[in-house]
């Protein structure tokens, strides 16, 4: 009997709901599933710039509270490292509790689906399941995970909001019920 491997792309820590949602997919297969987690770190240096961007024009102008050249990059991409490994850590052991099996778990530094993409060619990935909070505005125009990685994938791409039930979302436009 060959494992069914499921390759998961998260975009935070699982709860133990999201992991008893992901688990209970897998209940009925004769196989035994074997997941591999895959979690991305932020950008230390698109973390800085988002955070001057959401300043608006007159505080852009003021004198900063904090010169530019203060920022230590090197700490905000230890910090952000150190963020998504507890997360990671977090999920696996999520997954674990709900009686999952974990073969891999792995913080991706590069495109995220790219290295979705690389994970599941290397264990002869089944499924796919991304899981992420809801992006309007990226789902709407075809530029988020799922949708990229369902252009590139030839296995299923199933789509999951992290922190809400099934029946939360299958209103939802890309959920287990959406359209």
């Amino acid at each position: 009997m060959a494992d069914y491997d499921v390759v998961l792309l998260v975009e935070q820590a699982l709860t133990a709901q999201d992991a008893r949602q992901v688990r209970s997919l897998h209940e009925g297969l004769d196989d035994p599933v074997t997941y591999h987690v895959l979690l991305p770190v932020d950008d230390a240096a698109a973390r800085v710039e988002a955070s001057l961007g959401s300043l608006s024009g007159s505080e852009l102008l003021a004198t900063p509270a904090m010169p530019m050249e203060t920022v230590d990059l090197d700490a905000v991409r230890e910090d952000s490292r150190q963020r998504a490994q507890a997360d990671l850590t977090a999920s696996v052991a999520a997954l674990e509790a709900a009686g999952a099996t974990v073969a891999t778990s792995t913080l991706v530094t590069g495109p995220p689906i790219d290295e979705l993409v690389a994970k599941v060619k290397e264990v002869d990935g089944r499924e796919t399941i991304v899981l992420t909070q809801p992006h309007v505005v990226a789902e709407l125009f075809r530029l988020d995970w799922t949708s990229k990685a369902r252009r590139q994938l030839d296995v299923p791409v199933l789509h999951l909001l992290e922190h809400e039930n099934f029946d939360e979302q299958a209103a939802g436009p890309d959920g287990i019920g959406g359209a």
